[in-house]
């Protein structure tokens, strides 16, 4: 799959199950550690204990990302570890930008136009 199928592959449902998902400061930060973790991902207690975050609360955070397609859940004996879903990610922002330019891609557009229309 390329990267262009991937980015085509979000609907609107799954774009506003996923807005939703980050429309929460602390869910936001959550899902922001997890990104800057990088593919080994993090540990509820880790996430807990680096933003402050109880652990009760972060679970309900977790299940919403990982509901919302954001982030991935592995076991790892009785410990599970989040990684975020790169692809998703990028398809989200892919499909907010999709329009951007009329259309055109901003790096094709003219400078002074591109700052103008949208970019």
């Amino acid at each position: 799959m390329t990267t262009d199928t991937v980015l085509n592959d979000m609907d609107e449902d799954l774009a506003v199950r996923a807005l939703a998902a980050l429309a929460q400061t602390s869910r936001l930060r959550v899902f922001r550690a997890i990104v800057g973790s990088g593919p080994e991902g993090m540990q509820p207690g880790q996430l807990s204990q680096a933003l402050d975050v109880p652990a009760n609360t972060l679970s309900f955070h977790l299940k919403e990302l990982h509901h919302a397609g954001l982030v991935s859940v592995q076991r790892e004996g009785r410990f599970m570890r989040y990684r975020a879903d790169m692809t998703a990610m990028q398809s989200l922002v892919g499909f907010l930008t999709d329009h951007c330019c009329q259309g055109v891609p901003c790096a094709d557009m003219p400078v002074m136009a591109c700052e103008t229309a949208c970019c």
